[in-house]
C-alpha cells in the first residue's frame, strides 16, 4: 500500500470482509445469517455495503483505479462500522444525536 499501489490492498480488504460475512455466517448459520442483514434495522447498511464491496472489486480489478479502489474502501469500512452498530441497543441513536450535535 505504501508503494502507491492500492489495488491489491482494495481487493485483499474486500476479500477479508467477504471472510468476516461467512465466519458469522458459518457461527450462526448461512439462513439466520441472511435474514438478520435484510432486517429493516439493517438493510440500508447491508446494501451499501455489498455494493460497496462489489465496485471496490470491480475498481480494482477492472477498471483499475485507485482513487476509486479508495474511496469505495471507506465506504465499505463506514457502512461495515454502521452495519456493526446496529447490533448493540441504541448505539445507532446515540451516533446519531452525536454527530448531530457536533455538527449542527
Amino acid at each position: 500500500m505504501f508503494s502507491g499501489n492500492f489495488i491489491p490492498f482494495a481487493v485483499l480488504y474486500s476479500v477479508g470482509n467477504i471472510l468476516t460475512l461467512l465466519s458469522t455466517g458459518f457461527l450462526i448459520g448461512p439462513v439466520t445469517q441472511m435474514k438478520q442483514m435484510v432486517d429493516p434495522n439493517r438493510l440500508v447498511a447491508t446494501i451499501v455495503f455489498v455494493v460497496s464491496l462489489a465496485l471496490t472489486l470491480v475498481a480494482a480489478i477492472w477498471w483499475k483505479k485507485a482513487f476509486l479502489c479508495i474511496l469505495f474502501v471507506v465506504i465499505q469500512s463506514l457502512a461495515f462500522i454502521w452495519y456493526s452498530i446496529s447490533y448493540i441497543p441504541f448505539a445507532r441513536d446515540f451516533i446519531k444525536s452525536f454527530v448531530g450535535d457536533i455538527c449542527f
